[in-house]
């Protein structure tokens, strides 16, 4: 994931601060100029990373804090602070309203993904109840008509464009008229890619914002770019209003530090990030949650978000009257794989819960993991619903295993690799036998029936020394207790 590494980086350097014995002047230079090299690492521009490191000596004075003070807290919420004001410029951008027509244009570097992006918005908004349409006013680009059509099929968004039509601007010009008379409300112009050498693509970019007038022109950024996102971004918001940033292929393994760079040089927010080539893999981007979760703090609210949208509150209660009662089958395992799928990258999760950070997944380990969960879930298929509801391990003969590899299409030696991951989970879930079901209305119940000493015989050695042994745990825990959704978190926790 991109700036997991830099988050890692941020991470350890306050851990080692909260090590110190002792606060002073050398062990905060030691801090500061650890997070500077990340950040300058991970291509963040020199010039905003020195003012970030200037602000945060002046907010944290060591000779004025009184004794009693807690210096590492102060000290964190000043970094935090610091890298939000670098990410928000502190003005919201634009944002469209349904039933009343809305024009938003979006321009980039070639290769950036734009038109991708711009299918992603507004399959985002049409699953939330806008009437969006697709505009391709790039005629530089061949193929790029075919593709903006082909991403609108599939999504089934209107789309316009033309393959005789080489004047960009008339291409804009009519579809944005054409489907203003057809009553949609967010017209999405997708426009050449350029960059700042190319004065003649800046010259038509221009043309066409003023013939359409846009509510809003979105900024495309390829989080990849390095220490170019500066420049680049800035040369595009000299030639058009820029009023919102979206940066682009954050799945990957770059730096992304030029990601923080553009929101300076546009003075513009990041509105959305994109994190997979598929249409749903699109996030609304929040810059608190997100400097939470780089900092290794956690993104409790986003986490419980995710809880609530893969396990509906009908059926949390169910789950938890099966998790109380420790009778785990391999029907309930393959529910709950096809969950953790939902949820999307597993170390992404990772880094939403406090004291975790997405390095705890290994690179390259994620995707494995992934598709040993949909291996697992091909041989559940061809098992019948008495294997699937049994509980009884000696079910499983090898007649019965050689057939539910026959109709997988795998071996029998990876269904006998899938048997011993549900018995290790099955052993897990013995251990969450007893626990009180909260009635209707008692959201809190389960938190304080689920002790950190519970947890701690749950969770896997590596992750509970991850969140600090038991003393990180009972903090944790702490979070858990106070939120509200608690019921909800464990609709999905018991992963």
């Amino acid at each position: 994931m991109v700036l997991a590494e830099l988050g890692g980086s941020i991470s350890r350097a306050l851990q080692q601060m909260s090590n110190a014995t002792i606060i002073d002047e050398k062990v905060l230079n030691d801090c500061l100029n650890e997070i500077t090299r990340a950040l300058l690492q991970s291509d963040v521009q020199f010039k905003l990373v020195r003012e970030m490191q200037t602000n945060i000596k002046k907010i944290v004075n060591l000779d004025d804090l009184a004794a009693g003070h807690n210096k590492r807290k102060i000290i964190q919420q000043a970094i935090f602070n610091e890298l939000c004001k670098m990410l928000d410029p502190g003005k919201p951008s634009f944002t469209p309203k349904k039933s009343k027509p809305s024009v938003v244009m979006f321009v980039g570097l070639q290769g950036s993904g734009k038109t991708t992006t711009c299918t992603k918005y507004a399959f985002y908004h049409q699953k939330k109840g806008w009437k969006p349409a697709l505009v391709c006013a790039d005629t530089f680009r061949a193929g790029a008509f075919d593709q903006l059509k082909q991403n609108a099929t599939k999504a089934k968004i209107p789309f316009y464009g033309s393959y005789m039509e080489s004047d960009p601007v008339k291409i804009a010009v009519e579809g944005v008229e054409r489907f203003k008379k057809e009553n949609c409300d967010l017209i999405i112009v997708d426009t050449s890619g350029r960059h700042k050498q190319e004065v003649a693509l800046f010259e038509e970019m221009r043309q066409v914002s003023e013939a359409t007038k846009p509510d809003l022109v979105i900024f495309v950024m390829d989080s990849s770019i390095g220490q170019a996102a500066f420049d680049q971004a800035q040369a595009f918001k000299q030639s058009v209003a820029v009023g919102a940033v979206i940066v682009t292929k954050m799945d990957g393994h770059a730096k992304g530090g030029g990601a923080l760079s553009a929101v300076a040089a546009t003075k513009s927010p990041v509105i959305f990030i994109g994190t997979g080539e598929h249409m749903d893999e699109f996030e609304v981007f929040d810059v608190k949650p997100f400097v939470s979760r780089l900092l290794g703090m956690g993104d409790w609210s986003g986490f419980m978000d995710k809880i609530q949208d893969i396990v509906p509150m009908d059926q949390q209660p169910e789950l938890l009257q099966k998790l109380s009662e420790g009778n785990f089958t391999l029907r309930i395992m393959y529910e709950q794989f096809h969950n953790i799928l939902k949820m999307g990258p597993i170390g992404q999760v990772f880094s939403m819960l406090p004291g975790f950070s997405s390095e705890l997944m290994p690179k390259g380990q994620e995707k494995e993991s992934q598709a040993k969960i949909k291996r697992y879930m091909t041989m559940m298929d061809s098992m019948t619903d008495e294997e699937l509801d049994s509980t009884n391990p000696k079910l499983m003969n090898d007649s019965r295993m050689m057939r539910i590899a026959r109709g997988s299409g795998r071996q029998v030696r990876e269904v006998m690799e899938m048997l011993e991951e549900y018995k290790r989970l099955a052993k897990i879930w013995s251990k969450m036998k007893g626990l009180k079901i909260p009635k209707k209305g008692e959201m809190s119940a389960l938190s304080r029936n689920m002790n950190a000493q519970h947890m701690s015989k749950v969770l896997p050695p590596q992750m509970l020394k991850q969140i600090g042994g038991m003393g990180g745990l009972q903090n944790l825990m702490k979070q858990m207790g106070s939120n509200k959704d608690m019921m909800g978190m464990f609709g999905g926790g018991d992963k």
